[in-house]
């Protein structure tokens, strides 16, 4: 920036504060003034003086991360949505804590390497007090969404710069944290604010939920398709039906201002319903949203009951049963769509929307990363709409070579082409009719094909290759793809028409790194692959660490772990020492010599364990390394570190 524009800038800062020394009043809105007032009388900053950039060590970084751990696994999911919205335009997303330090960093290429020379990077300090008026820092003090457009920043090393922040508040109304899209645009885009605002109290009802996982909570909403979007009000309740606390939006809802006006009131103060009532709602109230009317006025909501993580539902019989879920593409076993969800929120909204267009002739196109579960969920809607008795026929557009793709679809007649079969061949869409056609990774389709496809779609019939005769279809589509589809067209990989017909209504599977129903789901995973032959349950440290896990191969990835650890455990406890390396590895690795209920080693388990210790830390707790060193395998090691009382921090 160059000098007379670093005094321009400050001769309009002073002009505001009150010392312009005779300059013409400068019009600037109230939240920015204040700010600047705030910058100069509170902070002493000088808008021209560069001051120092603050960046936290990596350990006090890390113990700020650990602080709010749980709210940053819930962000993660929200912040990488928005960045996809954002792409492409030069932002990147932060997270920061309410003092301002950035947490996380999501940052578009364009922008990555100019933001950190400007301070916007892991650790940095972005507070008032410290970069003057600021989109994290004043939103922070604020306490509202705010956009902050380059000369509205107090600093002059910040003009640039665009920022768009929200806050993130807590179930008592506390500053959580902040959520901020940055960039160098020129322009001042509203609709940025508007799009993180709205990812703001996602996280902010996610973290809501996650908070009071083990208690009852009440969705609800005027209308009943808002459910499960961050417009949803929430209520935690105890077991008696006394409010424990509120998110934002219920308070909006029902007319309070804090959180504090709710808490202590009983469900029957609120609506014309108690607890007992919202309980006996066996079928219902669990898994589809009931009426309700507001106490003192009358207006009517729509709510959905969540029962508590630790407190299965039972009345009288158990409302959710353990399916044994489909593993093998083709298998006809069926299973229904409220089988698949335990409380996700995505997930739930997923059902409830695949439910309304069941009975409708319109196309379902999941999407999704590898190992989500989007053939499951097209069964299920297969299941829940024709039975398993009916056809369901699944085709993987990647795996089948290009040269037989076609004959596979569209089946051929006899001697159509050179080593044709005799008798001709009913293709996959016929097949199909009468049933469900499910086209895994569409994505991956030739584009010669693309077209047949459609007229198939449009026209409801089909020609095999040789044919002359169309031949009527009815089937039920549902397509799938891990890949972007809309990239794909602007490639022009994929047919635009084709697209806009299989969107029929899209639906995203999340990974399951994001799903906050990852307990229950662990838990029911493990019942199916016990399979009824045997018996196993997780220690609470293996459970901890497998929520923890990333799971790149999401459920399919699960799985695998969950069976290799029922191969590998010792007893009907499945603990830490039992899952594969991978997962097991990113646990802390603590000694600990004696426990008090532990009877004291004896002299050769002493040496015994004395050895294990430090060949432990010349291997810096790397247990396979440490195996090598003492030519054992690396479940000997476990089980003698086990005995020994050498413990994994969590593992039991």
């Amino acid at each position: 920036m160059q000098r007379l524009d670093i005094l321009e800038h400050a001769r309009l800062v002073n002009a505001v504060v009150g010392s312009g020394g005779g300059m013409e009043p400068v019009e600037v809105v109230p939240a920015i003034a204040r700010s600047w007032n705030r910058c100069v009388h509170e902070f002493g900053l000088d808008p021209a003086r560069d001051e120092p950039i603050v960046v936290l060590d990596r350990r006090e970084l890390k113990d700020r991360q650990a602080a709010l751990e749980r709210l940053r696994a819930i962000a993660q999911g929200e912040m990488a949505t928005l960045y996809q919205q954002l792409a492409g335009s030069g932002f990147s997303v932060l997270l920061t804590d309410k003092e301002g330090v950035v947490l996380d960093f999501l940052g578009d290429p364009s922008f990555t390497e100019t933001a950190a020379l400007c301070g916007m990077l892991e650790g940095a300090l972005w507070s008032e007090r410290h970069q003057g008026t600021n989109g994290m820092g004043t939103c922070a003090i604020e306490q509202r969404p705010l956009l902050v457009h380059h000369n509205e920043h107090f600093l002059a090393r910040n003009v640039g710069l665009t920022c768009s922040a929200a806050p993130i508040f807590d179930h008592e109304g506390g500053l959580l944290a902040v959520l901020d899209a940055s960039s160098f645009s020129h322009m001042a885009q509203q609709h940025t604010l508007v799009l993180v605002n709205m990812s703001a109290q996602m996280i902010e009802n996610r973290a809501f939920l996650c908070r009071f996982r083990d208690q009852y909570a009440l969705r609800f909403h005027s209308r009943p398709e808002f459910i499960g979007t961050l417009w949803e009000g929430a209520l935690a309740l105890d077991e008696g039906g006394r409010i424990l606390a509120a998110n934002r939006s219920a308070l909006f809802q029902l007319g309070h201002k804090q959180p504090a006006d709710l808490v202590g009131l009983r469900i029957r103060d609120l609506f014309n319903t108690g607890m007992a009532a919202l309980l006996g709602q066996k079928t219902q109230g669990w898994l589809n949203p009931v009426p309700l009317y507001e106490a003192r006025q009358g207006n009517r909501f729509f709510g959905l009951m969540r029962p508590p993580e630790q407190h299965p539902v039972t009345t009288g019989a158990a409302v959710r049963r353990v399916v044994p879920l489909p593993i093998a593409a083709g298998e006809t076993r069926s299973v229904r769509l409220d089988d698949l969800q335990f409380g996700d929120q995505t997930m739930e909204y997923n059902v409830r929307c695949a439910k309304r267009v069941i009975s409708r002739d319109i196309p379902v196109l999941l999407t999704g990363e590898t190992g989500t579960g989007k053939e499951l969920f097209a069964h299920a809607i297969h299941c829940e709409q024709t039975g398993a008795g009916r056809p369901f026929v699944a085709v993987n557009c990647a795996s089948i070579p290009e040269s037989l793709i076609e004959s596979e679809l569209f089946g051929y007649k006899a001697g159509a082409f050179t080593g044709a079969s005799r008798e001709g061949r009913r293709g996959k869409i016929l097949q199909a009719s009468g049933g469900t056609l499910f086209l895994d990774e569409i994505g991956d389709m030739p584009v010669m094909l693309q077209a047949r496809l459609l007229r198939v779609l449009e026209e409801r019939e089909v020609i095999p290759l040789g044919g002359e005769i169309p031949v009527k279809v009815d089937i039920k589509l549902i397509s799938a793809t891990h890949r972007n589809l809309k990239e794909l067209v602007a490639d022009g990989r994929f047919r635009e028409d084709l697209y806009y017909r299989l969107q029929g209504i899209t639906l995203n599977l999340p990974a399951l790194r994001d799903r906050q129903d990852r307990r229950e789901l662990i838990r029911h995973i493990l019942v199916l692959e016990c399979g009824g032959k045997e018996r196993a349950e997780l220690s609470e440290g293996a459970l901890r660490q497998l929520e923890a896990y990333n799971w790149p191969g999401n459920i399919r990835q699960l799985r695998n772990v969950l069976r290799t650890a029922l191969a590998l455990r010792e007893s009907d406890e499945i603990t830490l020492y039992d899952l594969p390396e991978e997962v097991s590895r990113l646990a802390p690795i603590t000694p600990a010599r004696e426990v008090s209920e532990v009877e004291p080693l004896s002299a050769l388990a002493t040496a015994e364990h004395d050895a294990i210790v430090q060949t432990l830390e010349k291997c810096r707790w790397n247990v396979t390394l440490a195996a090598r060193q003492l030519n054992i395998s690396r479940n000997t090691l476990y089980r003698k570190m086990k005995n020994l009382n050498i413990r994994i921090e969590g593992a039991e």
